[in-house]
C-alpha cells in the first residue's frame, strides 16, 4: 500500500537530467562532520542489520512472522538509541511506540512499517528472503528481498544515521517520536489504535510534524517533494445465495440456470452501478465532498507537466492513451484530484483449466476506493452501503478491510521546506507535488486532534515494491543516485535541517 509512495506509482520524472552530484548528500549547516566519517566506518554493519532485517518475514495479509517482526523492530529501535520502546497490542497486529529524548527544543515524528507483502518465491530470480547483494545493471551493487525498499531499508538507512551520529560522540539534534505498524500493507486497519493511546497521543503532540523515510530518487537522480496522499478503501463485495435469498446455496449444474438465480450475475449488475459509462464513479453522494484543485495546486501542476515525460509515463504504464483521450496537463489533475472506484480482482465458481458448468452460489470482488480531500473513509462506505441498498442490492455484503482518509500537508510547514532545502544542496532541483495518487496512513497525523505536517524524504533509489525482485540499492554505480551511504547521509542532513529551519 504504502509508499507509498512514490515508488509505487509509475510517476515519470523530468526529461532532463540533474547534476552528477545528487549522488552525495552534501553537509547541512551545523552538521558535524565526523559523522560522515561514522557512515563509511559502520557501512558492512549497517548493511548487514537490513539484511537480517529483511530475512525476517512479516506478512499480515498471512498472519506469518508477525511477532516475530514486532520483536525485531523494537530491537533495531533499541539499538539505534531510542531509550522507550514499547509493544502497543491492538485488536490486530501489534504496533510499536519509542522515544529518544536528546535534549533538543524540537522533537519529529517517525512513522515506520514494518510488514511487507506477500510473495510467490517462484518469480524471484534470488530467494525474497535471501536479502542477497546482487549485481544490478546500470545501478551496480544492490541488496534485493522483499521489503528492500518498501519500507527495511529507507527504514534501516534511517536508523544506520542515529548509529553514525551516536557514534561520533554526538546527540541527534532533534527528539523523536516513532510510531510503528504491522498492518501498513492491508490497509492499517489497527494503526488508529495505536496513535490514539494516551501516552503516543501526547507524545506526538509535541511533535513539529512527522515523516517516513524512503528512497525517493529514481534512476536519473530526480525527487519528488509530495505534500500528501490520497486516501483509500480496501474492500470485499459479497453475492451469495443464501444471503440474497435466491439462487443455488452451494454450486450447482449449470443445467439449473434456466430455474435458478445467478448469485454472480447479481454481483456483477451491482458493480455495473457503481460507475458510469466513462468507468467514473457514480455511487450516489460519493464524491460529493471531493475538493477540486486550488489555484496554488493548479499551478504546481502546470510547473510539474512541463517537466515531465508524457512518453516516459506511457511507457511505464504500457498505456497508449489517457482515460477520456485527456491532455498530459488534464490527466495529471484527475490522476491526483480525481476520486476512483477500482475493481482488483473478481471470482465466483471455476477458473481452473478447460471448463467445469456449474452455477456458483457466492461470487466475491475486491474493490478499492481512492479518495480525495475533503472525502472520509467512513462517508465512503456509508455512501456504497447505501447505493446499493437502494438499488436493490441491499443483501449483497460490503466487507471493509482496511483504509484511511487523505492527507494534505502545507509546502510552507518545515518538514516541508527542510525537504527542499537539503535536496537542493544535494544538487536537485525537486517537484513540488499536490499529493501522491497512493496511500499511506499519514491521515493519523495529519488530521484531528493532532493536525501535523507529515511526509516523506530520503535521498537513494530502490524499486520492485509489491512486486518480484524488489531491490535498494547499496553501492552506485550510476553517478546520479546515491548509494547506501549518501542516502544514511541524507537523513543526518535532514535531522540537521529540521533543528535549524524556522
Amino acid at each position: 500500500m504504502a509508499v507509498v509512495l512514490t515508488a509505487l506509482i509509475a510517476l515519470p520524472r523530468p526529461a532532463s537530467s540533474p547534476a552528477s552530484a545528487a549522488a552525495v548528500s552534501t553537509a547541512t549547516p551545523g552538521a558535524p562532520a565526523g559523522i560522515r566519517a561514522e557512515i563509511a566506518k559502520r557501512h558492512d554493519e549497517s548493511v548487514k542489520r537490513l539484511q537480517e532485517w529483511i530475512r525476517q518475514p512479516s506478512i499480515a495479509a498471512e498472519n506469518r512472522g508477525m511477532n516475530e517482526g514486532c520483536d525485531l523492530m523494537m530491537r533495531l529501535a533499541r539499538d539505534a538509541g531510542f531509550e522507550k520502546v514499547t509493544r502497543i497490542d491492538t485488536d490486530g497486529q501489534p504496533g510499536v511506540f519509542a522515544t529518544l529524548d536528546a535534549g533538543a527544543p524540537r522533537t519529529i515524528g517517525l512513522y515506520f512499517m514494518y510488514d511487507v507483502k506477500q510473495v510467490d518465491p517462484s518469480e524471484w530470480s534470488s530467494p525474497p528472503w535471501d536479502a542477497a547483494i546482487v549485481d544490478k545493471p546500470g545501478f551496480g551493487k544492490v541488496v534485493m528481498g522483499r521489503g528492500a525498499v518498501n519500507q527495511k531499508g529507507p527504514e534501516a538507512a534511517f536508523l544506520a544515521a542515529l548509529h553514525a551520529i551516536r557514534g561520533a560522540g554526538k546527540k541527534p539534534p532533534v527528539n523523536l517520536v516513532l510510531v510503528a505498524e504491522g498492518e501498513e500493507e492491508i490497509g492499517s486497519p489497527h494503526f488508529r489504535q495505536v496513535v490514539q493511546r494516551p501516552e503516543v497521543a501526547a507524545a506526538l503532540k509535541r511533535c513539529s510534524g512527522v515523516f517516513m523515510p524512503s528512497a525517493e530518487q529514481d534512476p536519473d537522480g530526480s525527487v519528488t517533494v509530495s505534500l500528501g496522499a490520497k486516501g483509500v478503501v480496501e474492500l470485499e463485495l459479497v453475492a451469495s445465495g443464501e444471503k440474497w435469498g435466491r439462487g443455488p446455496g452451494k454450486d450447482v449444474h449449470s443445467a439449473n440456470r434456466a430455474r435458478l438465480d445467478s448469485p454472480a450475475f447479481h454481483l456483477v449488475q451491482a458493480l455495473a452501478t457503481l460507475v458510469n459509462a466513462d468507468g467514473d464513479p457514480a455511487i450516489d453522494g460519493f464524491a460529493d465532498k471531493a475538493r477540486p484543485a486550488s489555484a496554488a495546486e493548479r499551478a504546481m501542476l502546470d510547473a510539474a507537466a512541463a517537466r515531465m515525460s508524457e512518453d516516459v509515463a506511457k511507457s511505464l504504464l504500457s498505456a497508449g492513451r489517457w482515460a477520456h483521450d485527456l491532455t498530459w496537463r488534464a490527466s495529471l489533475e484527475r490522476f491526483l484530484f480525481a476520486p476512483t472506484v477500482n475493481i482488483e480482482g473478481l471470482v465466483a465458481g471455476y477458473t481452473g483449466p478447460g471448463g467445469k458448468t456449474v452455477l456458483p452460489h457466492r461470487a466475491v470482488a475486491k474493490l478499492d476506493l481512492r479518495l480525495v480531500p475533503d472525502m472520509t473513509f467512513d462517508a465512503a462506505v456509508t455512501a456504497l452501503k447505501a447505493h446499493l441498498a437502494k438499488r436493490g442490492f441491499g443483501d449483497i455484503e460490503v466487507n471493509p478491510s482496511g483504509g484511511y482518509d487523505p492527507t494534505s500537508a502545507s509546502p510552507d510547514a518545515p518538514l516541508i521546506r527542510a525537504q527542499t532545502a537539503v535536496y537542493k544542496r544535494a544538487g536537485l532541483d525537486p517537484i513540488l507535488w499536490p499529493r501522491n495518487a497512493g496511500s499511506y496512513p499519514g491521515f493519523v497525523f495529519t488530521g484531528e486532534p493532532l493536525r501535523l505536517p507529515a511526509g516523506h524524504f530520503g535521498l537513494g533509489h530502490g524499486s520492485g515494491a509489491h512486486a518480484p525482485d524488489e531491490y535498494y540499492v547499496i553501492e552506485s554505480t550510476n553517478p546520479k543516485v546515491s548509494g547506501w551511504d549518501g542516502a544514511v547521509a541524507s537523513f543526518v542532513d535532514y535531522l540537521y535541517e529540521l533543528a535549524a529551519i524556522r
